[in-house]
């Protein structure tokens, strides 16, 4: 190769990447070799022992997964559903079972409209508790149901009306 060849490439070269700065800069797109270019350069900036190098602790990784993603709100809510003995007390809790949570509103099954009623009591108490403990939950209200009867309604000869009352529970 004669000197004159190598300089024509060296122009060349300096001629495209001009022309794809250019092109850059009014479009704000980059080329396909602009963009690999951009990304080796960001790869060969990195050193051994720069900051931000540092080894990570896994559970703080996590921390910053679990943000990232904005999963904080439904593992706190898996919490509320685990952590509930704590919240409203063993004996509360041995009568009684969360079993959702739809915009805002906690239902709780309880073993009997007793049990019901008496949390339908300490409503006010429970959901300042859920507030205190779980901030990043969304609870509005609480609503507390009984068991569910049995139908009555079964088969093709069953008669319309008012059927049986609340003997259960």
């Amino acid at each position: 190769m004669t000197k004159n060849s190598k300089d024509d490439g060296a122009k060349s070269d300096f001629a495209q990447d001009f022309y794809w700065r250019m092109r850059e800069a009014v479009t704000g797109r980059l080329g396909r070799d602009a963009k690999r270019r951009a990304e080796i350069a960001e790869r060969s900036n990195s050193r051994p022992f720069d900051k931000g190098r540092d080894p990570v602790k896994a559970g703080d990784s996590l921390a910053g997964i679990l943000t990232a993603f904005n999963w904080d709100g439904p593992i706190s809510e898996a919490e509320l559903f685990t952590r509930w003995p704590q919240i409203v007390g063993d004996v509360n809790a041995s009568s009684s079972q969360p079993e959702a949570l739809v915009n805002g509103t906690l239902t709780v099954r309880c073993k009997s409209t007793a049990w019901s009623t008496q949390l339908k009591l300490m409503q006010g108490q429970i959901l300042a508790r859920l507030h205190e403990e779980f901030p990043k939950v969304e609870i509005k209200a609480l609503k507390f149901l009984g068991p569910d009867a049995p139908s009555w309604k079964k088969g093709q000869r069953s008669i319309p009306g008012r059927g049986p009352r609340d003997t259960y529970g």
